[in-house]
């Protein structure tokens, strides 16, 4: 066992049965009082099932990752010695390190094959949370944990703050919270943030790719605020329509298996079925999500410079 799986076992004997008992209060509060957040229980199924094979799965695999991190640890340029603000600091890099994990997840189709699971429920509550995939440690995304260590911190006190993140994430994934003081929506992630990361509308796409802290989209330039006035629409661009696990999983890995494999393609065009942004095709018969989102924006300025000058010909008139 790894010592990655050491430390996730053991806080996992904590937030399982807490997420658990989240999950099934929030269904029933949302059954009674709050019909927005009403889910599908076999949807929720699904969910919980997915998320508990990825703790076994990934926690099998975790050492390919934290092989990486103890092997790099011969060549830190200082060892920091652990303290109170050694765990405070190391927590902000790291979460700024999971913002841009985040964002190359959802920008290299290779990382999105893993990710995409996390993004298939068409519903959000906090069983969505648990919708994970179970190739984590094979998309080389861990990787960017290695700077941490190389600066000085330990690779024990690097895995534990990425446990500490997406347990503080598992409580952003629900609509029973409308909208945090605005103090807390200024500098953390909130559900609020949180629903517009899991839109499919063209306006919420590549938004918001935070984990505990919203600053980072704000200072890199992804930050989109939830319009209340426009719901957002929850899922993939195109929805599987489907609650098979294996599909739900492996989709992804078979559709670039099937691009990569089509004849007639320089070797730099099967790379970037890899590689490139989902959605992104040989002959533009696709759509990137980017693109998709440029074209809204340019239809709404459209839109709304025709809206102008058609008030001015009233006035005018």
């Amino acid at each position: 066992m790894t010592l990655e799986s050491i430390i996730s076992s053991n806080i996992a004997l904590i937030v399982i049965p807490l997420y658990f008992i989240a999950i099934f209060a929030e269904s029933i509060f949302n059954h009674f009082f709050h019909e927005r957040g009403v889910g599908d229980w076999k949807d929720n199924g699904v969910s919980m099932f997915m998320g508990l094979v990825s703790a076994v799965t990934n926690g099998a695999t975790a050492f390919i990752s934290v092989a990486a991190l103890f092997w790099v640890q011969q060549f830190q340029l200082y060892a920091i010695p652990l303290s109170i603000t050694a765990l405070l600091v190391c927590f902000l890099l790291d979460d700024m390190r999971y913002y841009w994990h985040h964002r190359v997840a959802h920008r290299c189709r290779w990382v999105w094959a893993m990710h995409v699971t996390h993004h298939s429920s068409t519903q959000f509550n906090f069983s969505v949370s648990l919708r994970q995939g179970w190739t984590k440690h094979f998309t080389g995304t861990a990787m960017f944990k290695i700077p941490l260590v190389l600066i000085g911190f330990d690779p024990i006190l690097v895995l534990f703050c990425g446990v500490i993140n997406p347990t503080y994430q598992f409580f952003l994934h629900t609509e029973l919270v409308n909208k945090m003081p605005r103090w807390f929506e200024a500098v953390f992630n909130t559900p609020s943030h949180h629903r517009v990361h899991h839109g499919r509308n063209p306006q919420y796409l590549d938004a918001n790719y935070a984990g505990t802290l919203i600053i980072w989209d704000k200072i890199f330039g992804t930050f989109v605020a939830e319009d209340e006035a426009d719901r957002v629409d929850y899922g993939l661009v195109k929805n599987l329509e489907t609650l098979n696990p294996i599909t739900i999983i492996f989709h992804e890995y078979w559709g670039i298996a099937k691009d990569v494999s089509q004849r007639g393609l320089s070797i730099w065009q099967r790379i970037l079925y890899v590689l490139a942004p989902p959605g992104w095709s040989h002959d533009g018969s696709r759509q990137s999500s980017a693109e998709i989102k440029r074209e809204h924006a340019k239809a709404q300025k459209e839109l709304e410079n025709g809206d102008v000058r058609d008030s001015d010909l009233l006035e005018t008139a």
